[in-house]
């Protein structure tokens, strides 16, 4: 990996920092980030040392979306955008929204469009104060996709979801940890610190029980309550038969701090 690759990742004391890394064009997606994005994920997936996910942005911003210089009508070629959703971002939203461990995000700059939606798709979201969210879609006559118009109304209520999507206005960081969007606002240069703090904080707890966590939560969008309820029971057998569990209920009883293992 060097630092020209459209994504760069590190591991370290079982966080995995994916920075986005096309700082020259504020690191919209193009299919090379697209892919190298989606890699990590899976890596997060199929490696057992990976406890927590950290996902940013190189330089000034975020991410500002697809790199709509791929998308040039001038071309005289009409592009087939449902592929591209197919193809690239609707994998990588699956792959982030199935992974049994906790991704928090630090949006450092502009978050627009697609990659404003790839920040909400996050489980746990910091942004600086110096942040702005941006569905930008309506600017250029499209709709809100890589799962906004499913995220947005859940967040924020189908008020707000619409205007935001209508109007393509920017909401400031500030403003979208008063209505919920995101977890908190930061001092820009708390950002950092912060979540790389908050991700290693993940990453030494219990990841069966926080993976577990992270799927109930996301099932209640859909269940009824006997059916929440019910799952509740099934989860927390499975979280009680954990080794983490043990060391949990043992080191309370001890005085002392748990050292989970993430089993």
């Amino acid at each position: 990996m060097t630092q020209t690759d459209p994504v760069l990742s590190s591991l370290k004391d079982g966080v995995l920092t994916v920075t986005l890394n096309r700082p020259d064009k504020l690191n919209s997606f193009n299919e090379d980030m697209h892919l190298a994005l989606r890699a990590q994920i899976q890596r997060a997936h199929d490696d057992p040392d990976v406890r927590a996910v950290l996902i940013t942005g190189a330089g000034r911003g975020f991410c500002a979306g697809q790199d709509l210089g791929d998308r040039d009508p001038r071309s005289g070629e009409t592009p087939d955008l449902g592929k591209t959703l197919e193809t690239f971002y609707n994998p990588t939203l699956r792959l982030m929204r199935s992974l049994n461990k906790p991704i928090i995000c630090a949006v450092n700059g502009v978050a627009a469009g697609a990659g404003a939606n790839i920040a909400l798709a996050c489980d746990i979201v910091l942004a600086a104060k110096s942040a702005k969210f941006i569905q930008a879609f309506a600017k250029i006559g499209l709709i809100p996709d890589a799962g906004g118009s499913w995220s947005l109304p859940r967040l924020i209520g189908e008020a707000r979801a619409k205007a935001l999507a209508l109007t393509a206005e920017p909401l400031t960081a500030e403003t979208a940890a008063d209505w919920g969007l995101i977890w908190q606002a930061l001092d820009d240069a708390e950002l950092m610190p912060q979540a790389q703090a908050l991700a290693a904080q993940l990453a030494q707890g219990p990841t069966l029980g926080l993976g577990l966590t992270k799927q109930l939560i996301q099932e209640a969008a859909t269940n009824d309550l006997d059916t929440q309820l019910d799952r509740e029971c099934a989860l927390q057998r499975q979280a009680g038969r954990s080794d983490d569990y043990a060391e949990g209920v043992t080191a309370f009883l001890e005085k002392r701090a748990p050292r989970f293992t993430g089993h």
